[in-house]
């Protein structure tokens, strides 16, 4: 019997079970990039107003940081600039989860042991895991393919940004094939994968942000560190500009070595083990561990600490760019207006207008700590280890609690970092570390109710449908980022706006900060996670 017996039936099993988060994630990442296409033919009515609009994006090393090297001033390029990134990101997010969730989850459920007592192949999970990315990714392909020249985009760029965006899809399948290997839980392995997209993105940004810029000012070259990205590569393919598709040899040879690799690594381990061997414990349990409190900290502690690291990374290069951020605001009322679109600010103070943009972001990011820390929820369930744990006086409210409180400080404790980071370095830059320290930390912990009801939500799904608690959380904050933090510059209605939680905070340090939202948005967090402990109390552990 070979190696990879039994994969088209694995396949055909993957893909019946993702039917509906893949097209979730295709429908989604395709409506996105027609609404962007869209956002711009109506926003820039002439190809004055769109030059306009490239030359203040090259200026600002900030929007090239958190959007893109623009490589033109055409509908397409100045609609890649915008969103292409971000299509990148969604894709490698759907890559990552799809494979861990067919490898490592499969193993950690159990539900791999039973499929080795058929007669299928050591291999023929993780092949047919990879090949469910790669079907799903030639999908996202066709439909970004299709909708984009729908939108009255050119073909050919319109083919290059969904080659681009594909091969990062497949690239980091790739990638979630190794971290698979390497972990020990599906928590872990998507952490990594996460870990992994987020550095990709950063570093792109990094190299956009360092670039050079045209003598009319239309296309930024990027510097040296987009090489060293996936994400990089493919905006490097430059669609609707020169159309470099030999730079696709790069995340495509990426793809297949990561995918090598992690084939070679499958084999040489037990079913079940990670690489990453887990440390011994010790041999009595400590007090604080014998509570739901205790434990939770316990099983959350090591993902937090990695999260601080790199909001607090984040928060350092915003308040480090900050003060040139604000000098290039101050004759540019059409970017000014351009960030107020994506923070909620007013004109009047460009620096307060871009910090409270960017402080969005940082909610956002925090929020997704908030959505992995409570998915634990899901994986102790399926795991069987909640059983045991309710087995003793433990009673189930207290159990999710326990998880609640330490996300939910988790998020301040975020946020914080963030802001101080932030306020740090801008403070020093500006000359006034007082104000900037306040300021910037304020509006930071003023994202915290935004994520709280992210949390809320959560807790919803995972009382009432628990077998969809995973594509609904990381769903729902992709939601929030669409119709939040992109709403206003693809010109969405506000009610459609008003969905996501962090459209209904003030736009601090910009705006002024006013009671009634926070305690709002607190109020419908703790209505959220009432109703899903009590959802979860009256219905049977699933599997």
């Amino acid at each position: 019997m070979s190696e990879y017996t039994g994969t088209k039936h694995l396949l055909k099993l993957a893909t019946r079970r993702d039917r509906i988060q893949l097209s979730v994630w295709l429908y989604g990442t395709a409506a996105l990039a027609y609404s962007a296409a869209n956002s711009v033919k109506s926003t820039y009515k002439d190809e004055k107003a769109r030059i306009d609009a490239v030359e203040l994006l090259s200026d600002n090393p900030a929007l090239l940081l958190t959007r893109g090297a623009p490589v033109g001033s055409s509908e397409g390029a100045v609609s890649m600039a915008q969103v292409f990134s971000y299509l990148c990101v969604l894709a490698a997010l759907m890559s990552t989860m799809a494979v861990v969730r067919h490898t490592r989850q499969n193993e950690e459920t159990g539900r791999a042991e039973l499929i080795g007592a058929a007669p299928v192949g050591r291999q023929a999970g993780l092949m047919a895991a990879l090949l469910l990315a790669i079907q799903a990714n030639i999908g996202l392909f066709i439909f970004l393919a299709i909708v984009l020249p729908l939108a009255g985009l050119p073909l050919a760029g319109s083919l290059a940004a969904a080659a681009g965006v594909a091969s990062v899809g497949l690239a980091f399948a790739g990638v979630a094939a190794v971290t698979a290997q390497l972990a020990g839980t599906s928590r872990g392995a998507n952490s990594l994968a996460g870990a992994a997209i987020g550095a990709a993105f950063l570093i792109r940004g990094v190299g956009d942000a360092l670039g050079d810029v045209s003598a009319n000012g239309t296309v930024v070259t990027s510097a040296w560190p987009s090489w060293l990205s996936p994400i990089g590569w493919a905006t490097l393919v430059h669609p609707y500009g020169d159309h470099r598709w030999w730079v696709l040899a790069l995340p495509l040879a990426f793809a297949a070595l990561t995918m090598t690799v992690a084939l070679r690594l499958s084999a040489e381990r037990d079913l079940g083990a990670g690489l990453l061997a887990d440390r011994p414990g010790p041999a009595e349990a400590p007090a604080a561990l014998l509570s739901p409190l205790g434990l939770a900290w316990r099983l959350q502690r090591g993902a937090l600490l990695g999260w601080l690291v790199g909001i607090a990374i984040l928060g350092a290069t915003i308040g480090a760019i900050g003060k040139s951020a604000a000098d290039a605001l101050e004759d540019n009322a059409d970017l000014t207006d351009t960030l107020g679109k994506i923070g909620g600010g007013g004109t009047d103070d460009t620096a307060g207008v871009f910090f409270a943009s960017m402080m969005v972001m940082v909610g956002a990011v925090a929020a997704g700590f908030t959505v992995q820390a409570l998915l634990r929820l899901r994986a102790e369930e399926t795991s069987g280890r909640l059983e045991a744990v309710l087995a003793t006086s433990v009673s189930r409210a207290r159990w999710v609690a326990g998880h609640v409180v330490v996300s939910v400080l988790g998020v301040v404790a975020l946020l914080l970092v963030s802001g101080v980071a932030a306020g740090l370095t801008y403070g020093l830059a500006s000359d006034d570390l007082a104000q900037g320290l306040g300021d910037l930390t304020g509006a930071a912990l003023a994202q915290a109710p935004a994520a709280m009801v992210l949390a809320g939500f959560v807790v919803v799904v995972f009382g009432a449908l628990p077998n969809l608690t995973s594509g609904a959380a990381w769903g729902g904050l992709a939601l929030c980022l669409v119709v939040g933090q992109l709403g206003g510059l693809l010109d969405l209605p506000q009610a459609i706006r008003d969905i996501s939680p962090f459209t209904h905070l003030p736009a601090l340090p910009a705006a002024d900060a006013e009671p009634l939202p926070f305690l709002a948005l607190v109020a419908v967090a703790a209505l959220f996670t009432a109703a899903g402990t009590a959802l979860f109390g009256k219905r049977d552990l699933a599997p």
